[in-house]
């Protein structure tokens, strides 16, 4: 907490409000859960943070130089926290329950990797939807580099997974699949409901976390 304040990745509010979703979701998900959690802020902190100066030149960064606050904050993990909660209480279907929480870390990751780096490697954009061109940038558009991105994000959060709970490969491609899914999600609902102002972007990634969390649960079952 105290790093993420003084190297300006969280707000004071950011900071504590990720403190406490840390311990709810080690006390449901263990060292497991807290590994999941840092794989996603440090791969986040480190894609906006990668050629930030070619995102500004290009108008896709973000005005607080990607320092976080409380509510971007829960926006990402909140979705993992209150399944943490639900583990603890919930022993007969906590396994599932922590391969949720990796399914929202998933999405996360996927969403934020694909967005930051896309916008920077990204060559042409696309419609989610009708895959018509689009601006670099926009709410919606895709492109092959970002997915791909996001993929590897997503993979990055599965192999973390199946490291601390031993190897299933079912458990790592569901997690994958989750991820990208979250990832698809995501740039629907920003394409459609974000640009209409019926959601903020930290109620689309919250519902992007809880995509992943769902399908990985689907999945699973």
């Amino acid at each position: 907490m105290l790093i993420s304040i003084s190297k300006k990745k969280l707000t004071v509010g950011g900071a504590f409000m990720g403190g406490l979703l840390a311990l709810l979701i080690f006390r449901g998900a263990g060292f497991t859960g807290i590994a999941l959690l840092s794989v996603f802020f440090i791969s986040g902190v480190g894609a906006t943070a990668w050629k930030f100066n070619v995102k500004m030149k290009e108008g896709t960064a973000e005005d607080t130089r990607g320092k976080r606050n409380t509510g971007q904050v829960f926006a990402n993990a909140g979705a993992a926290a209150i399944l943490s909660i639900a583990a603890q209480y919930s022993p007969g279907i906590a396994e599932m329950l922590c391969l949720m929480i990796a399914g929202c870390f998933s999405a996360a990751t996927a969403d934020t990797l694909s967005s930051e780096l896309g916008n920077v490697y990204g060559k042409k954009y696309f419609h989610i939807l009708s895959y018509r061109k689009m601006q670099r940038g926009a709410n919606g558009a895709v492109s092959t580099e970002g997915t791909v991105a996001g993929i590897a994000g997503s993979t990055a959060v599965a192999f973390v997974y199946v490291w601390g709970t031993c190897w299933n490969s079912e458990h790592f491609l569901i997690i994958i699949i989750a991820g990208t899914t979250g990832n698809i999600a995501d740039s629907i609902l920003g394409l459609t409901l974000e640009n209409k102002r019926v959601l903020t972007n930290n109620a689309v990634n919250f519902l992007n976390t809880m995509v992943g969390a769902a399908v990985a649960g689907v999945l699973s079952g």
